[in-house]
């Protein structure tokens, strides 16, 4: 089994100029902002579930997504696809939204970017997020790390916020999206030491050596050894054959040296973790 854990879906009209002129130092190559439901349903073909949800990033990277997009793809292909609701904790109405997503939509888990609201996982507006989530067994995807995005302030990409969250609340299971990176040694530590934390590698296939060296400090942190990292491509911003390729080809750069190898067990292991078994308190059945 393949789960894509991370991809992005929106229609072309909730993409503004943000997301043109800011992508442009994304990644290496061009960035296709088609998203709807149709075009993931064709990208995702080599895998067999794909988590979905609509960033409310409008005035950081460009997208005004909205749950009831991700409703709809869910609904359009629900054997392939798995729904999250987007939160920006900014808006009045954030609870009634989330509260909406889940029992009336019938999303099934939350996705946040604190670097893109501009709101730190520690500030007071999350808290009912995350009585909500333990309430109704819900994750919570984290975007960590960096970000393309120009008007959202780095230090809220850094994984610390995400240990104080996930001690005051050891219920809440807590998802580091991109292993944070840069920071991705902070990630790796704080999933380790954490049950209820766990970290996904999509969006770093194009940065080899830096995926390299998050596997490595994983591999030496042993968190390869518990099912705590997942796989996902973080769709339109990488593929399905690129992501696999990514991880599959990882040491291919260590050709002559003596460098450590991440090794067949952690490449499989991520390639075929299953977050339907780990993020759900039971498991999910989706």
């Amino acid at each position: 089994m393949i789960v894509d854990c991370h991809v992005n879906v929106y229609d072309r009209h909730q993409v503004n100029d943000l997301f043109a002129s800011g992508t442009a130092y994304s990644r290496p190559g061009s960035v296709n902002p088609a998203a709807d439901a149709d075009t993931i349903h064709s990208a995702m073909e080599g895998v067999d579930k794909a988590i979905l949800f609509s960033p409310r990033y409008a005035d950081s990277a460009g997208i005004d997504g909205n749950d009831e997009v991700t409703a709809a793809a869910v609904a359009r292909y629900p054997d392939k696809f798995v729904g999250f609701a987007a939160i920006d904790p900014r808006r009045p109405d954030t609870m009634e939204l989330l509260t909406h997503a889940i029992e009336g939509l019938g999303l099934k888990g939350v996705k946040f970017g604190p670097i893109y609201s501009g709101v730190s996982l520690l500030d007071e507006r999350m808290e009912p997020v995350y009585r909500y989530c333990v309430a109704k067994n819900l994750p919570l995807t984290m975007h960590m790390g960096t970000t393309f995005a120009e008007n959202a302030p780095n230090a809220l990409g850094r994984p610390d916020d995400v240990d104080t969250i996930a001690a005051r609340h050891p219920d809440l299971k807590m998802i580091m999206a991109h292993m944070a990176h840069p920071w991705m040694a902070e990630c790796v530590v704080i999933a380790r030491k954490r049950t209820n934390v766990y970290c996904e590698i999509s969006a770093l296939c194009y940065r080899p050596w830096q995926y390299w060296n998050a596997l490595i400090i994983a591999q030496e942190y042993r968190i390869t050894e518990r099912e705590k990292i997942f796989w996902g491509t973080d769709f339109p911003f990488a593929g399905v054959q690129e992501s696999l390729d990514g991880l599959r080809n990882i040491n291919d750069q260590l050709q002559g040296t003596a460098l450590p190898r991440v090794s067949k067990a952690t490449i499989d292991a991520i390639i075929h973790s299953n977050p339907f078994e780990h993020w759900w308190h039971g498991g999910l059945q989706p």
